[in-house]
């Protein structure tokens, strides 16, 4: 595993196979070593993405840290040794693990393998989306909260604008335009 040892936000992707017959438990497992990696410093949150029924039975587990060395704690921790091995019969093959810095987690498509497009491309992407969103908020929302305080004002906008891009925005924006960002 590869990580950039940045002060950024880290996303790591963890994709494993499942036994038949075994996903009711490994999803209470998934809960105690998701419950375990809550108590370590710098956690941000867990999503499960389930298989697809009749599909293969991988799951994919997507961790956030809010830097490298507080992922590093709990990727090298006992803990999580601990919940490993107590999962091992619950799974066919070993975890396949990836993560990603910073603003390449916009630019990944769900249910689809982490490829990272060129920089320049996520550049002009993010640059268009916040010159749509700036100009959006500071038309419909500013006029809303214009009595604040300036420094109250630019909290607002700024929370909000960071908060539709990664969970509205670029997520739509990355595949509507994947073809160009993915091109070979």
């Amino acid at each position: 595993m590869q990580i950039q040892q940045e002060e950024q936000f880290v996303t790591v992707v963890i994709s494993q196979l499942v036994k038949p017959g075994c996903e009711q438990d490994y999803e209470i497992w998934m809960k105690e070593i998701i419950g375990a990696a809550k108590t370590y410093f710098g956690y941000l949150g867990t999503n499960l993405i389930r298989p697809q029924p009749g599909g293969r039975p991988e799951y994919v587990i997507i961790l956030r840290f809010n830097n490298y060395e507080n992922l590093k704690a709990w990727m090298t921790s006992r803990d999580r040794e601990y919940w490993l091995k107590k999962g091992k019969h619950l799974v066919e093959s070993e975890p396949h693990v990836q993560e990603i810095c910073g603003l390449e987690a916009w630019f990944s498509l769900p249910g689809q393998p982490l490829k990272t497009p060129p920089r320049y491309k996520m550049a002009l992407l993010t640059w268009g989306s916040v010159f749509v969103l700036i100009n959006l908020l500071n038309t419909f929302l500013v006029p809303l909260i214009r009595g604040l305080p300036p420094l109250m004002i630019s909290l607002v906008i700024t929370v909000t604008m960071v908060l539709l891009l990664t969970y509205v925005v670029m997520p739509r924006v990355s595949r509507l335009f994947s073809k160009w960002l993915y091109a070979k």
